[in-house]
């Protein structure tokens, strides 16, 4: 089923008003841990003795008679990001507040910073280009022991991804058909990365890879191929349009660039970005998209350059989803390419009526 979503008029006047002037809801404290695997094993066939995943939970766990938790939801970041990057007004604040779609007075809420992101195991720690060449089954996998061994909980009510944690949550719905009522993936395609998003990875990786500054990912100091990975991350993140109304001059668009990059520089590590990106290339799930049995809805932005809607990729394989739909939200004052699903009043009902069409 396709959708397109229209606000026209002075409803959509009223409506602009309302999110710009409304107050992000308060929500709990999140409740932060650290769950370590030991002897870890990669698809690769490399180990590591201990793999630290990190997370958060916000509210409590609800049971059934027989001992099952009943309310999970598994919240999952994008590439390079961490989980507490939610927890800003317009995405925590309009999402896990009271009567709001993720209340977490009513849900638990599981967010891990996956394999390689925030304060789980990753290249900097120490073993710099020695850790292991992780990818994406292997980010699943420690995902869901963190699920079932860590937090005890047997199935999940809903998966939601953003970028590369969407991509996960095709994974999940697809390898564990049985462990979720719905799955939300969020600004991804269920397809192998290639084209235009595959170049862009490439040149990510050999930027840094290829620089003489990198010594292998010994480095003494970070390279200056960060620099030039980073600026193709900020460039490919942005609406075009919305980037040229920010910035309509030469001058002002050098600044913009040279502002966007000093901002990612501030946690940014070279052998962490590499491998971050890096890790992509063994997702393909449209192999086996009609094994799928939740309850899909997939959401893209109409000017996201990374996963483009001229392609009619999603329009193709959504079919192959028995109880999948398709949402393309259209380009407006608002959306900003890839980083539009920062902004949840842009989907945030369409999470609801999921939740609703999947309710066991």
């Amino acid at each position: 089923m396709f959708f397109l979503r229209v606000l026209c008029g002075s409803f959509f006047l009223l409506f602009l008003f309302f999110a710009v002037t409304a107050q992000a809801a308060p929500y709990a404290e999140p409740a932060h841990g650290d769950f370590v695997l030991r002897d870890f094993r990669f698809a690769s066939g490399e180990a590591l003795p201990e793999l630290r995943l990190h997370y958060f939970t916000l509210g409590t766990p609800v049971r059934s008679a027989a001992g099952h938790i009943t309310n999970a939801v598994l919240l999952l970041h994008g590439t390079n990001g961490r989980g507490t990057g939610f927890l800003t007004d317009s995405f925590a604040g309009e999402l896990f507040g009271n009567d709001q779609p993720l209340d977490a007075g009513r849900w638990f809420i599981i967010v891990p910073d996956s394999i390689g992101h925030g304060r789980s195991s990753k290249p900097s720690d120490g073993l710099r280009a020695k850790f292991p060449r992780y990818g994406y089954a292997d980010m699943v996998e420690a995902q869901r022991r963190l699920v079932t061994e860590g937090l005890g909980v047997d199935h999940l009510r809903v998966v939601i991804g953003v970028s590369m944690g969407g991509m996960h949550a095709w994974m999940w719905a697809e390898k564990y058909p049985e462990f979720m009522d719905a799955a939300l993936p969020l600004v991804c395609l269920p397809t192998q990365i290639s084209g235009r998003n595959r170049m862009e990875r490439r040149l990510i990786v050999d930027a840094i890879r290829n620089d003489p500054e990198w010594k292998g990912g010994n480095y003494d100091k970070q390279p200056q191929g960060l620099v030039t990975a980073l600026r193709m991350v900020a460039i490919s993140a942005g609406s075009t349009k919305q980037l040229y109304l920010e910035a309509p001059t030469r001058e002002a668009t050098d600044r913009l660039l040279d502002r966007m990059v000093q901002q990612r520089m501030q946690n940014a590590d070279a052998n962490d970005l590499l491998y971050a990106w890096d890790a992509s290339r063994d997702y393909d799930p449209a192999p086996e998209l009609q094994n799928i049995r939740a309850a899909v809805t997939a959401v893209n932005f109409e000017d996201d350059e990374r996963n483009p809607p001229e392609l009619g990729i999603m329009e193709r394989e959504i079919k192959r989803v028995a109880r999948g739909q398709y949402v393309l939200v259209p380009a407006d004052g608002r959306t900003r390419g890839h980083a539009s699903v920062n902004d949840a009043t842009l989907w945030k009902d369409y999470l609801m009526e999921l939740l609703q069409r999947s309710r066991p």
